[in-house]
């Protein structure tokens, strides 16, 4: 963490902290730009965005130098502007991914990040500032801190309502976070009636067996295994792999049928992807693991179930070029066909996923 120094305060000048807004003692030592109360907000927000954003900083925060025409003058400000939809997108992404780990309290900087360059860059009443209001609600869910959340959706709710060309995305994730809410305050009613409506719009955005429409369904599910509607939740439950299956398995069948054939340029093997971004990956860990959790709970009731998820996430973790994790369930889905005297060609499927993963020398992450 770079050292930060105490300011010196123009008169008539007011800094603010960039974590809580309140009035600046301190300032960083490597971008000179940003402020802060105070050694603790400091570290927060270093540990949480700062470290990788900070001289990009710099020039989104110091005064554009002269230039010799408009033309030029037209050029910086495109060249401004890129930079803050570029950090808009990067903070976003990485408090989203701090979410799905669980680590709300990381996310919280990132997020106040993204929506204060979102208000630079589409003013105070825009919906693009929606997203971000919607990632602080959600932390400070997970912080426990309901009153606020409610706040931000609140906000988030008054901005869709005055606009008029918000997408479907942007309502799905509305619904959704509504959802979340009323789960935390166990009102299930409310809590179903949101999730519908994401599923609805996620639907209408991206369609039904999107993975981005697949959360809708997970969190539905949750509400139904908590009141004991099993049979609903399982249904649900299935879906929601079944969406991953499919998006993980076309990737995979593609890569497994060229990975040891085709090289590039440089005569390098192609690298393994998953087609997602860090916050889509952590939150495939967070659904896929979470379903798996409850499918050991009853394997010995339906084992093909469980092997199910645990072949997806040998899938997954494959592709993230993870080999050591995808041996590890690759082996327990194996060892339960085994236990459960399952067909031979089940065995086979995943002796085949094993041998696959056994011949890459992927980094472990």
């Amino acid at each position: 963490m770079n050292v930060i120094y105490p300011l010196a305060v123009p008169k008539g000048r007011r800094l603010c902290c960039e974590v809580c807004e309140a009035p600046a003692e301190r300032v960083c030592a490597a971008c000179t730009v940003t402020y802060y109360c105070g050694v603790v907000h400091q570290k927060a927000d270093w540990d949480s965005i700062h470290e990788k954003i900070c001289q990009l900083l710099i020039p989104l925060r110091t005064s554009m130098p002269f230039y010799n025409s408009e033309e030029e003058r037209q050029h910086g400000l495109q060249q401004l502007q890129q930079r803050q939809k570029y950090l808009i997108e990067f903070c976003y992404t990485v408090a989203q991914k701090y979410l799905f780990e669980g680590k709300h309290e990381d996310a919280v900087p990132a997020a106040l990040h993204s929506l204060r360059f979102r208000v630079n860059l589409y003013g105070l009443s825009s919906v693009e500032l929606v997203p971000a209001y919607l990632l602080l609600a959600e932390a400070s869910l997970g912080l426990g801190r309901i009153n606020q959340a409610e706040e931000y959706l609140f906000q988030a709710q008054w901005t869709v309502l005055k606009s008029t060309d918000c997408s479907h995305a942007t309502h799905s994730l509305l619904h959704r976070n509504l959802g979340l809410l009323y789960i935390a305050k166990k009102n299930y009613k409310e809590a179903r009636y949101h999730l519908a409506n994401d599923i609805y719009f996620a639907s209408c955005a991206f369609g039904t067996k999107d993975i981005r429409t697949s959360g809708g369904y997970f969190h539905l599910a949750n509400i139904f295994y908590d009141l004991k509607k099993l049979d609903l939740a399982d249904t649900l439950y299935t879906k929601v792999s079944e969406i991953w299956d499919a998006y993980l398995n076309n990737h995979y069948q593609v890569l497994s049928q060229t990975h040891t054939q085709q090289m590039d340029l440089l005569g390098k093997l192609f690298e393994n992807d998953t087609g997602l971004d860090e916050a889509q990956e952590a939150e495939a860990i967070r659904i896929l693991t979470s379903i798996l959790k409850i499918r050991e709970s009853t394997a010995d009731k339906a084992p093909q179930k469980t092997i199910f998820v645990l072949k997806i996430l040998v899938m997954l973790y494959y592709l993230m070029m993870n080999s050591s994790k995808a041996q590890e369930y690759g082996m327990r889905a194996l060892n339960l066909a085994k236990e459960q005297q399952l067909d031979v060609h089940e065995q086979s499927t995943i002796q085949e996923l094993l041998s696959l993963v056994s011949t890459e020398d992927h980094p472990i992450t």
